[in-house]
């Protein structure tokens, strides 16, 4: 009786280990759900929406302007942020905010990315930060799953002139 437990037991056991890599392993290297919070993204993302980022085209180099991407942030590792790439390595973007008189540019240093929030007015971004690092990307967000009036792709930025 007591042998016959225990080989239940070590066999629900590695059956949990075994679903727990391969779902780590689609975590890590396919993409994840996030729930996103703060309002630098609104209108396109609002407080609580659920969205779903992929992580396949962080690894082979294909983040591009105008996507939306989950990251690191600079400031507090154990925290991510939710920004849309304004720049690549070696644009010219605009850091200077849009009501200001004198326009600042500056150039994305090679292996870094340019992010800003939609929300101008109220987005602690590459504004703030600078650029950062293509390290520090953690997925592109390709699908808003929640709530499920606004399930889909998400919208283009309402910021156009910002995208350089």
């Amino acid at each position: 009786m007591f042998r016959g437990f225990f080989v239940k037991t070590i066999s629900f056991v590695g059956y949990t280990v075994q679903y727990g890599c391969i779902a780590h392993c689609a975590f890590e290297y396919v993409g994840e759900f996030v729930s996103c919070s703060g309002p630098s993204m609104e209108p396109t993302i609002t407080n609580h929406d659920v969205v779903f980022s992929e992580r396949i085209s962080r690894h082979l180099y294909r983040i591009q302007k105008g996507d939306i991407i989950i990251a690191k942030s600079p400031s507090n590792p154990k925290m991510n942020i939710c920004k849309r790439v304004i720049g690549l390595e070696g644009d010219k973007v605009c850091t200077s905010g849009p009501s200001d008189i004198f326009k600042t540019h500056t150039y994305v240093p090679r292996g870094h990315v340019w992010l800003e929030g939609d929300n101008l007015r109220n987005s602690t971004d590459s504004r703030s930060y600078g650029p950062i690092p293509y390290a520090l990307i953690r997925g592109r967000v390709c699908l808003k799953l929640w709530p499920p009036q606004s399930f889909g792709v998400l919208a283009e930025s309402p910021n156009d002139g910002r995208i350089l």
